[in-house]
């Protein structure tokens, strides 16, 4: 997914349990590389679903590159990252996603994540808060939460059928107009917004080998869980940003959610005509608002 970096962007590889996961940061110029490892770590971690990738924050992470180390990894069993053939649960990313902070960053890191894996970084900085410093996260939803599932759109009797998941997928997120129609209706609020390169970038993703996996493994709802049940233990300043025209996660359960844990919720901004990818969809309002805050 290289073709999809910003400008002096390239990519590293750090070796997890699960195999290897690709990360892009800075590597040539305009950057100031020399010091990099001086620079405090800024780490982005993508949504799920087919076709998501690290690209997801490309427009997001140049704006801090002159003053963070950008860390913007693939997640195993997306974009140019392992895709491990196995049955993928969270434990698998409370695992990985641990593994590699623990080996690209040597101190406490500030996080920006979105969606279920934004929720997942929740529960892992309840268990290991050394690893943390703040979270700013959008839309974090773990699509179980409060006892009501957001995210399946297809009965697990059809997605768990043998071939047919397969051919769900192929028909889903392997073909170029039903990736840009997904974007378009489901995860932006206006469909103008789309470009061709995102299609693209998806598209590329989603036709990794076996990239497939992962991806039938969200959307059986094999990954979700009820983020209210552990939000309230949160103790990392956290600031969410939640696009007010979200599908799936609406944003009066993003309020929901956040009343829960009013110590460490530090804001709840909503950021308005857009859904649930505002730093894809509008990324100068997301760069203006984190800009606020760093």
């Amino acid at each position: 997914m290289l073709q999809f970096q910003p400008p002096g962007f390239g990519h590293k590889v750090v070796e997890t349990s699960l195999g290897a996961m690709v990360y892009y940061t800075q590597t040539n110029a305009p950057w100031a590389i020399a010091n990099i490892e001086d620079l405090p770590p800024l780490l982005f971690l993508h949504n799920f679903g087919g076709g998501a990738s690290a690209y997801e924050w490309s427009k997001i992470y140049p704006a801090f590159a002159s003053t963070h180390r950008i860390i913007a990894p693939d997640l195993i069993g997306w974009g140019e990252s392992a895709h491990p053939v196995r049955d993928y649960q969270v434990r698998d990313y409370l695992q990985t996603i641990s593994e590699f902070i623990t080996q690209t960053c040597h101190k406490p890191v500030t996080v920006i994540a979105s969606s279920l894996t934004a929720a997942i970084t929740i529960r892992l900085a309840i268990t290991q808060p050394e690893l943390f410093q703040t979270l700013f996260l959008v839309s974090p939803s773990g699509f179980d939460d409060f006892g009501q599932s957001a995210g399946r759109r297809l009965p697990l009797s059809v997605i768990n059928t043998p071939l047919l998941d397969s051919l769900i997928y192929t028909l889903g997120a392997e073909n170029e107009i039903a990736v840009g129609n997904f974007l378009q209706s489901f995860l932006f609020a206006k469909a103008g917004r789309v470009t061709q390169e995102m299609v693209e970038a998806y598209l590329t993703s989603a036709q990794q080998p076996n990239a497939k996996f992962a991806a039938l493994a969200f959307l059986r709802g094999d990954l979700y869980f009820d983020l209210s049940l552990y939000l309230p233990q949160l103790t990392i300043p956290t600031v969410v940003f939640w696009g007010e025209e979200a599908q799936f996660t609406k944003i009066e359960l993003g309020r929901r959610l956040a009343n829960l844990n009013i110590g460490a919720m530090r804001d709840f901004y909503a950021i308005a005509n857009t859904g649930i990818l505002p730093h894809l969809e509008t990324p100068e309002i997301v760069i203006g608002l984190l800009q606020k805050y760093l």
